[in-house]
């Protein structure tokens, strides 16, 4: 599977190394105090954790998807699925449509995102869009954008003329939150800065320092191609984690919530994160390693998470995640 491969990984450059929590000696609570309970578009959950969307063209998608949704379910942790574009195809989404139906009755309370890309929303019918989500009863619909990946890819839609006037066409008459999420390459600015006014409920950063669909569509191309050429070109290409987080809290409206995912992988990662001003954190590549190990091995990596956040927020003084992300002096940057 290409995304687990560690060469299509571009470790180190989410910035998170770059990110200090200030320690406290003397934290003011009891290590029991510690909450992570956080509000999701509205929603409270136990955790500030997401799975992020991914695995819709694996071949066992649905069972790893299953495995998955237990657990996050179970958990109190939300979970974005892949793709839908096999959904809005005439005569080829019926299937995945009905194993999502069946999915949703064994975890009717998950947290759950549907999920389509900035070039299917192009051409796609707000009503059929909302089909979607109430194919899954979702609390959300997660637009996802992927340039870099499209312009690699061989067989890649790299059709994003109007993008702009969809999204805020989107977020006017869905009539459920819109999550924009970049998928590797993250935000810059000055494209927070036009989100901003089009207003989405969230924005997930989705940054530089995890797994990459640009070196991903480049070893699928194969050996000696252009797109493969080209792929290396741009294998580190993006903005990092750190720096779309910070960027996102500058300019989003406070009634935008951000979430980061890229590179992610530890509970004190996800600490370094809220401390930014992250509402929410999202894992895929770990996420899906555990899930592929099975659930007793999820449960234990998710677990994990947890006790690591809760570890961070302890020691640097913190009840809740919302304690981290007000403080003003709880971190500094190396």
């Amino acid at each position: 599977m290409h995304s687990l491969s560690t060469a299509n990984q571009a470790l180190g450059m989410s910035g998170l190394e770059s990110v200090h929590l200030n320690h406290e000696a003397i934290p003011d609570l009891d290590f029991e105090e510690i909450n992570l309970e956080t509000p999701c578009l509205g929603r409270l959950l136990s955790t500030p954790f997401y799975v992020a969307s991914m695995t819709a063209g694996h071949a066992d998608a649905l069972s790893i998807n299953r495995t998955l949704a237990h657990a996050c379910w179970e958990r109190g942790w939300a979970m974005g699925v892949g793709s839908q574009r096999r959904e809005l195809e005439a005569g080829t989404g019926a299937k995945a449509v009905d194993d999502w139906k069946s999915l949703r009755q064994e975890v009717p309370d998950l947290a759950l995102f549907a999920n389509i890309g900035i070039s299917q929303l192009i051409k796609a019918k707000v009503a059929d869009i909302r089909r979607l989500i109430e194919s899954l009863d979702a609390q959300a619909l997660c637009v996802h954008l992927n340039a870099l990946q499209e312009a690699i890819q061989p067989e890649g839609t790299p059709q994003f003329k109007s993008a702009w006037q969809a999204l805020e066409t989107l977020c006017r008459e869905l009539g459920r939150p819109v999550i924009v999420k970049e998928t590797g390459c993250g935000f810059h600015i000055s494209t927070l800065r036009r989100l901003a006014r089009i207003g989405p409920a969230a924005v997930d950063v989705g940054g530089l320092g995890g797994t990459h669909w640009g070196r991903i569509e480049g070893a699928r191309a194969g050996a000696h191609s252009l797109h493969q050429a080209a792929a290396a070109t741009f294998a580190n290409w993006g903005e990092g984690t750190v720096a779309s987080v910070l960027a996102a809290r500058e300019v989003l409206s406070p009634q935008t919530e951000i979430w980061a995912s890229g590179g992610v992988r530890s509970g004190l990662d996800a600490a370094k994160l809220i401390a930014l001003g992250a509402h929410r954190v999202g894992y895929a590549k770990p996420a899906l390693e555990a899930a592929l190990t099975g659930t007793i091995e999820l449960h234990r990596w998710m677990e994990l998470q947890e006790y690591e956040l809760k570890i961070a927020l302890f020691c640097a003084g913190s009840a809740t995640p919302a304690d981290l992300r007000s403080k003003t002096n709880g971190w500094n940057m190396l």
